[in-house]
């Protein structure tokens, strides 16, 4: 059953909340661990340039209870921008309650008006409960496969 919760765009005061969300994210996910300082860095570089993307954050009665990161480049494909979904995640306690939903239809709304015409999302390969999550909201497989350098 769904509830009602408020969705904002993320401001530097709520780093803090974010980070202990992407602690819960960075927890489950292969690649990643969890590290304060290099999330808020990232979060507050966000924040501080919206033509880089957006955080929203999905509030319930005030507590911060789930978060979603657009990031904004151009598809030369398609000669427009497209948006990059990273850090999808709402708190155990509200899992299963409608508001992961409510969160990425709040960003597939935000990710429009911003004129984005594609939206692509990775998640781990064995994680089926994402990926289901996902296909309920229209995202398909894609052929393309992600690959990365470190160049530190």
């Amino acid at each position: 059953m769904q509830q009602a919760i408020e969705i904002d765009i993320a401001k530097a005061a709520d780093v803090a909340e974010l980070c202990l969300l992407l602690d819960s994210l960075f927890s489950q996910e292969a690649e990643f661990t969890p590290n304060h300082a290099a999330q808020a860095r990232g979060l507050r570089m966000i924040i501080a340039n919206p033509s880089v993307g957006h955080i929203l954050l999905a509030r319930h009665a005030g507590q911060v209870v789930g978060m979603v990161n657009l990031l904004y480049t151009v598809s030369t494909a398609l000669g427009e921008r497209v948006v990059l979904l990273e850090d999808m995640v709402v708190t155990t306690a509200e899992r299963g309650r409608g508001t992961g939903s409510q969160l990425l239809q709040a960003a597939i709304d935000f990710a429009r008006q911003q004129g984005c015409k594609r939206i692509t999302l990775l998640t781990d390969k064995d994680n089926t409960a994402a990926q289901n999550f996902y296909g309920k909201h229209g995202f398909t497989p894609s052929s393309m496969i992600p690959l990365r350098l470190s160049v530190e």
